[in-house]
């Protein structure tokens, strides 16, 4: 009887704990100058986990790909960067060389505001977390932050 109490237990753990998933997203927006935020999405990829560069190669796994929902009073300024212990490994599967991160990474951007207004940025992030054995299905992570 204390086995099964333990393996209902067990599995419960699990479930919650996959349901939750392996990456927690944030994102938050810093005020630089008056026309001028600065984005940082962040992720924090739980061990053994990881997810993918934006750079990762064509033929390998799925990059991460964030996409901004067009606002005419914002424009980007640069491009999006990404911060964070880059690992860079030879994938089998893919036969390819694939750029992950594990634990944090962020990705941020630079956002020029036309005129000094309150406004919010939205989009979201579509990303897929693996390990070296697994990988799960293309997750997508939507934001929106207020910039005022």
């Amino acid at each position: 009887m204390a086995r099964i109490i333990l393996c209902v237990m067990f599995g419960l753990y699990t479930a919650i704990v996959l349901a939750q998933g392996p990456v927690q997203w944030q994102c938050k927006a810093r005020k630089v100058s008056d026309k001028t935020w600065e984005i940082r999405l962040t992720a924090q990829v739980d061990e053994p986990w990881h997810i993918y560069s934006q750079q990762t190669p064509m033929g390998g796994p799925l990059p991460t790909k964030i996409s901004f929902i067009k606002n005419p009073l914002l424009l980007p300024a640069g491009k999006l960067k990404e911060e964070g212990d880059m690992e860079i490994y030879h994938e089998n599967v893919f036969d390819v060389d694939v750029y992950a991160y594990t634990g944090k990474v962020e990705f941020v951007q630079v956002i020029t505001l036309r005129s000094p207004v309150k406004t919010n940025l939205t989009g979201s992030v579509e990303y897929m977390a693996c390990t070296r054995e697994q990988c799960l299905a293309p997750t997508t992570y939507r934001f929106n932050v207020a910039l005022n």
